[in-house]
């Protein structure tokens, strides 16, 4: 008796999309009213200076196989510790002439978190976020809470009036406006893990302890390895409404949008469209590095395997 042996069908599925670049950061240092005209010559060399060194130091982890997230905080840190960005060393003033610091981060691989809100005295907000993440139970702590728990682990301390500074405290005293900014981070390392992360020193003239979008997850800041990472800036009422940075990544994953469609459409089609202005930075899963704002300008930047040191202001 013959033998036959049963041919079963087999589909193999391979998937068509490519890496562009195995590993990328993408910054921004807030979005408003940056127009060419009102930027003399040797301040605009002074914020492109400062956002290529923070590119620099960033780039510089994920070419030697850091991680995404220590990529991240550090390239953060720099902003921070500048006092020409609305985040650390150069946060705006509350009403009460004062400085009110948030922070967020997230990682990609495994969703986890922390966010830290209304701090006063901790020098790198970005860290303390980290922190909670990585050290605690928790996602969001604030206040004094939030001030306690970074002592405890050893975090720098500064006093208040180190955040103060002379630039800042000569706009609140005389036009007493709502102003907002923050300092983002997006970054893909080559193990293909990606990490968003948000400083801010909030809303000028704030009152309340008013907290917008940086520290809420999914508003101001949102990582996912199977679609992007996303950093926001600008009227944080209005992204916190529109859950801005998941919005982009849930239009990926459900829509199969591309990072820059969904982009668009948050931030002219809804965000826009309320009235409010502001940007987003962010990296999809394959290295597409993305910068999109509906303001007259950004202060943002990227580099990438495959690109040269890329740093853009305005809007033209």
């Amino acid at each position: 008796m013959k033998k036959y042996l049963k041919l079963i069908p087999v589909i193999l599925f391979f998937s068509c999309e490519k890496s562009i670049n195995d590993y990328a950061i993408v910054i921004h240092g807030g979005a408003g009213t940056v127009i060419r005209e009102n930027t003399p010559k040797e301040l605009q060399k002074k914020y492109e200076d400062k956002l290529r060194e923070a590119l620099e130091v960033g780039y510089s982890i994920l070419e030697n196989g850091g991680s995404s997230i220590d990529a991240v905080e550090k390239t953060i840190k720099i902003l921070e510790d500048s006092e020409l960005f609305n985040a650390g060393k150069g946060s705006v003033l509350t009403n009460e002439e004062t400085v009110e610091m948030d922070a967020s981060i997230m990682t990609g691989n495994d969703l986890n978190a922390g966010a830290v809100a209304t701090l006063k005295t901790i020098k790198n907000p970005i860290s303390a976020a980290r922190a909670v993440m990585e050290k605690s139970n928790h996602v969001f702590l604030s206040g004094e809470g939030a001030e306690n728990f970074a002592k405890e682990i050893g975090l720098e301390t500064v006093n208040n009036n180190y955040f103060i500074t002379k630039n800042q405290l000569n706009q609140i005293r005389k036009i007493k406006e709502n102003k907002y900014g923050t300092v983002g981070c997006v970054a893909l390392d080559k193990s293909g893990n990606i990490t968003a992360g948000t400083s801010t020193g909030g809303m000028m003239n704030k009152k309340w302890n008013r907290i917008g979008d940086v520290p809420v997850i999914g508003a101001g800041t949102y990582a996912n390895n199977k679609t992007c990472g996303v950093s926001a800036t600008g009227w944080g009422e209005f992204f916190i409404r529109n859950v801005v940075a998941y919005d982009i990544s849930a239009m990926m994953e459900y829509q199969n949008k591309t990072l820059e469609e969904a982009a668009k459409i948050s931030i002219f089609d809804k965000v826009g469209k309320m009235g409010a202005t502001g940007g987003v930075i962010g990296i999809d899963k394959n290295g597409g590095v993305m910068m999109e704002f509906n303001s007259p300008g950004m202060y943002r930047g990227y580099k990438t395997e495959n690109s040269d040191y890329v740093i853009k202001m305005f809007g033209d």
